[in-house]
Parts: structure tokens; sequence; C-alpha cells
């Protein structure tokens, strides 16, 4: 089974600042994506949580929606419109309780509410057969926005900080080459290799909405310039369907660039039959092909999000069977950014419709950003 995507190429790029694409000249400059080291600031640390996506269900009865954010509220910052044109207001579009995760929206609000009918469809009905486990209908294929336009953005301070995932943490000794080459404000190369939620699917500038946030491999390469004053150059050679046998013919390509840091993202496509076994030990060999022609890289090895667990042709079980493959191939030089730990805690507090960017196994604009953090708590202190 291939991944859902509509990028069946090899993607070189690096990151277009706002105000510098076409799509972004035609909004104002509110819906406009500019860095800010706040969203990449680690949502598991700190007082505040940026600009969480809901969504938004209506009840039929009461025609009121209700949606959880991952923390308990202390106070709302903001609540807005997932292009960030909209900002909408406490007591009249929304009410909460301090000391709960819920937020409930009345009757009347401004607020984009869904009711649970729209995330279906008739069997056969979509490009993707997406057959609901409960056998009414398909889920919802988002092709590119249709989730990010239903979804709401909470920026928040946490009534309660606890997070009981092991989360990464900066360590010198990880990756100790790429590094020094940071500190050292040298050039530095970052090839990434991956699927399609590494072609960047479902973030906001990948399908041409506001506020045209960069992916996740964008976002990271642009902090670590931010932070360390550097160099950087992201060469993505990731292709939308592809798993991990792909991606050991892809070595030659992935050497040519002379990569200082390679980044392999694969697993949601091996899920629909690829034993622990074969995909770690697949990893294990573009590891070690990497490594016979360019002696000095090192790695970031992603342990991929969780799908839609509603979704009949997804294997949940072998992701975190994937994440220890992984995780027995780390040591010095080699690291391991686990998002699957991370959706696992997700998916306790939240639905799937509030993360997702496509229905089933793409992450949306929050998604993309928690990738690009635990990436960037690996090397930024």
């Amino acid at each position: 089974m291939q991944s859902l995507s509509f990028h069946p190429f090899v993607l070189v790029s690096t990151l277009i600042l706002a105000g510098n694409s076409p799509a972004q000249d035609q909004v104002g400059q509110a819906t406009r994506w500019q860095y800010s080291a706040d969203q990449l600031r680690p949502f598991w640390r700190g007082d505040v949580v940026d600009q969480e996506s809901v969504l938004f269900v209506r009840d039929s009865e009461s025609d009121e929606a209700r949606g959880l954010v991952l923390f308990p509220i202390r106070e709302i910052v903001s609540v807005r419109s997932s292009s960030g044109d909209m900002t909408y207001q406490q007591g009249v579009d929304y009410r909460f309780v301090p000391g709960t995760r819920e937020i409930v929206i009345p009757v009347g609000s401004r607020v984009v509410t869904t009711p649970p009918s729209a995330l279906r469809r008739p069997a056969k009905s979509q490009r993707h057969q997406l057959t609901h486990r409960d056998g009414n209908g398909e889920i919802l294929f988002g092709a590119k926005l249709e989730y990010h336009q239903m979804q709401t953005h909470v920026t928040y301070r946490k009534a309660d900080t606890a997070w009981p995932v092991s989360m990464p943490s900066f360590d010198p000794a990880s990756l100790p080459k790429t590094l020094q080459k940071l500190r050292d404000r040298r050039a530095v190369s970052i090839v990434l290799l991956g699927d399609s939620i590494s072609t960047g699917c479902n973030a906001s500038g990948w399908g041409g909405g506001a506020p045209f946030q960069p992916a996740y491999q964008d976002l990271f390469a642009e902090h670590l310039r931010r932070h360390f004053q550097s160099d950087v150059e992201l060469t993505n050679l990731s292709v939308g369907g592809q798993s991990t046998p792909w991606g050991i013919t892809m070595i030659d390509q992935v050497t040519a660039c002379q990569p200082d840091l390679v980044i392999l993202a694969f697993g949601m496509n091996d899920s629909a039959g690829r034993s622990a076994e074969e995909f770690g030990e697949n990893t294990a060999t573009m590891i070690n092909n990497t490594r016979a022609q360019c002696p000095h890289a090192e790695f970031i090895l992603i342990s991929p999000m969780l799908g839609n667990r509603d979704w009949v042709r997804l294997n949940h079980d072998v992701f975190p069977q994937y994440r220890d493959q992984l995780a027995s191939l780390c040591e010095p030089g080699i690291a391991l950014a686990d998002l699957t730990s991370v959706w696992g805690e997700f998916m306790k507090r939240k639905k799937d419709s509030d993360l997702t960017g496509n229905g089933v196994n793409h992450p949306n604009d929050f998604g993309h950003r928690v990738y690009a953090q635990v990436l960037s708590a690996l090397l930024v202190e």
C-alpha cells in the first residue's frame, strides 16, 4: 500500500521565507507565515502551547461543539482561525472552565464547527478507498487543506505541565560533528529521505493556503539557521508512497550531496506489511551504505506519527516495534526522533481529526511543527 500523496517526484527544496511566494502576495500580512522561535519551542516545555489545532465537532442535539487541547488550561491567549485571519472572542465565540482541557463552542459562534457526518463519505466515493473500521462508509480524505480549514488554532497557558512521554533532550554527544559545525558557523548539508509526510504533504504552505506554513523539514532547517547563524542547506529527496526498500536504492543520490546529517523518515508505508525486523535491517543498510561513501555523516532516524486508527488498512501494532528497531541502532552520531510515542499520547488526549492533515496519515500544520520541535530538541540547547 502506498501513502496518499500528490507529489510523486524528487523534491529538492530550501525554505522560502514569508513574503517571497506569489501565493502569499495575494493575502494580507496577518496571514503570511513568519518565522518565530516561539513556534519551534517544544510544546512539552514551558508554560504556553502555541497554536494547537482543534477540530470542533458539533453535537447534533444541542448544536454546540466541543474540542479538547493537550493540557489543562489556565488561561487562553488566543483562539484563531487556522488561516490566522480571524481572532475569536472569549465568552461570545467560545467558553471554557479553567483547569479543564475542554473548549465549548456555543450556537451562533463564528468558530468553524463540523457535524460528524461531514467527516464521512459513502463507500467507494473517493479517489482513495478509506474504509472506516466500523464499516460505515469511508473517512473523509483531505487532498490538500480540507481538514486545515475545519480546524481552529488555540494558544493557551497550561494549568498543569505534566507530560508522561520521555522526550528528546539536548545531548552534545548525540550528533557531535553536526553540532560542532553549527556552533562554528560552518556550512551544514542536510539530506532528508522519506515518504509523503516528508515531501511536506498537508502543511498549509504545501497546500497553497494561509498561513503558508512550511513543512517540518523546512521549519527545522530554518530554526537551525536562525539559532546558530549558520548556512544550512537542505536537500529533500523524499517521494510520496515510498518505503525502506526504495530508500536503499537512493543512497547514491544521498551521498552525492556529501551530507553532514541524513534524516531517514520511513515507516508509514512499510506498516502495510513489513516486519519490524526487516524495517530495522533496511534502515541499518541505508546507514551503512551511506557511511561507506560518507564516513563522517550523522543520522536522525524518525519513528513516524500514528495514522488514523479508524482506517482498516493501517496496521498500528508495528509502529512501536519500528520505533524500537530504530532505537536499537542509535549510538553517538545516530539519534532517534520519536514521533510515534508523541502521537500515542496525543491520541489519548485528542481526536485524530484534531491533528490530521488528510484524514488518515499526514500531519497538519501543528503536527509539522511538532515534528520540527522534536528534531530541533536534538541540536538546540
